[in-house]
């Protein structure tokens, strides 16, 4: 089942005088429980392409389409809902709340919408990532890997089927961003649609689809290298 159609998708930026043409032309489609990584080089519009998706910007010209709905021309109180029940966002940064614990920054988006705070789903959630026993510990009192893992922790807590992750392991070593692609693969199982964008593409190979971007174009889809260990 398809979960993500964008059709001739385009996206332009005003600098002063002069036009940025981030996306041009973009058509793609990604089905329930796949594994996508994006990839090229910087300004080939792979960050301005995941914010469309993820309904934080509006585009130029096309149509995206969610879960079978054209957010294109929705309005901003319906986009705020689609982002909030439908797609859970993980970034470079952590953006976690340095006076909250990791229990309690990964509940914060429950105070956000109004949901009923469930202690008891913030720690399967918790076990998910890793972190069963980290559940009481500060952000400054954890590494960057596990500051990313209570990230991802948050942005499953209002149960998206959407993942979309910017830049996710850039700020962490090698070994640590293994760990994360791990959690990553591990979702997909679970049943989640992961969509990454990343420099990194030995780890961008890992997933079942390699989307490249050059100059706003889509480049055709980089086959899958993973490997059955089976």
């Amino acid at each position: 089942m398809t979960v993500i159609a964008v059709s001739d998708l385009a996206k332009v930026y005003k600098r002063g005088a002069e036009e940025v043409h981030a996306l041009r032309g973009v058509s793609l489609s990604v089905n329930a429980g796949e594994f996508v990584s994006i990839v090229g080089p910087s300004g080939s519009g792979k960050t301005a392409l995941l914010n469309l998706l993820g309904c934080l910007d509006t585009p130029t010209g096309g149509i995206i389409s969610i879960n079978g709905t054209d957010v294109t021309t929705l309005p901003e109180s319906r986009r705020v809902l689609i982002r909030r029940e439908q797609i859970g966002f993980v970034f470079q940064q952590f953006f976690l709340i340095p006076t909250l614990n990791a229990k309690e920054n990964i509940l914060l988006p429950l105070t956000f919408s109004k949901k009923q705070v469930d202690e008891s789903r913030a720690r399967e959630i918790l076990e998910m990532v890793g972190l069963s026993h980290r559940e009481n510990h500060l952000p400054h009192e954890l590494s960057g890997g596990e500051m990313q893992r209570v990230a991802i922790g948050r942005a499953l807590i209002n149960d998206p089927k959407i993942i979309l992750a910017d830049e996710p392991t850039g700020n962490l070593d090698s070994h640590t961003a293994e760990q994360m692609y791990g959690i990553f693969e591990e979702l997909v199982e679970r049943g989640y649609t992961v969509i990454i964008v990343t420099h990194n593409t030995e780890l961008a190979h890992r997933a079942h689809r390699v989307i490249r971007l050059r100059d706003g174009h889509l480049e055709p889809d980089e086959p899958c290298v993973c490997q059955d260990n089976t």
